[in-house]
């Protein structure tokens, strides 16, 4: 079977680590200062439950509520990755606000989306509980994961559920019966 080609785009306020997740999946590596991101693009060839894909990563520059989205972050986009950060309550609601925006654009039931508490190693930073997470994914019926790119915490587990989820939204699944989660 040749690969699959699937785009997924990383969107959530600045500085919630979504370059460095990107980065630690694709690169093995935590870079942990990296200039507030323009846009980029990062390919890797991955096989998720058998399947290979050809990934592509686009790493948005930060949004906050104010952020006119650009459409291109709509158009060939087959999955999204929501990431905030679990010790800013800001980045928290502003991955709402952006979450409105994909379904305003996309339609809810059409999209795949993973909800990601990114940094969850500052421990004693957290302002963000896991239930605060969990009850946010369960309201918008699509998984939840928390990781921390610095100890390369549940990293390769965002792509396996987006890749997942969206084999399961191709496959008309609408993912109403169960929601699955992990943290």
């Amino acid at each position: 079977m040749p690969p699959k080609e699937r785009k997924i785009a990383f969107m959530g306020f600045r500085s919630v680590g979504k370059s460095s997740l990107i980065i630690q999946y694709v690169e093995n590596q935590f870079v942990d200062s990296y200039d507030p991101t323009i846009e980029n693009t990062f390919s890797k060839h991955t096989r998720v439950g058998g399947q290979e894909y050809d990934l592509h990563v686009v790493d948005t520059a930060g949004q906050d509520e104010y952020s006119i989205i650009p459409q291109s972050y709509f158009i060939n986009i087959n999955g999204y990755v929501l990431v905030y950060s679990v010790n800013s309550e800001k980045s928290f609601e502003v991955v709402k606000h952006v979450y409105d925006k994909i379904v305003d654009m996309k339609g809810k039931m059409t999209v795949p989306i993973v909800l990601v508490g990114n940094k969850k190693d500052l421990r004693f930073e957290r302002v963000i509980s896991v239930e605060d997470g969990r009850k946010l994914a369960e309201s918008w019926k699509v998984p939840f994961l928390e990781a921390s790119a610095k100890e390369n915490s549940s990293v390769k587990e965002i792509f396996d559920t987006i890749l997942n989820t969206m084999r399961q939204k191709e496959n008309g699944d609408t993912g109403e019966k169960s929601s699955c989660s992990v943290s």
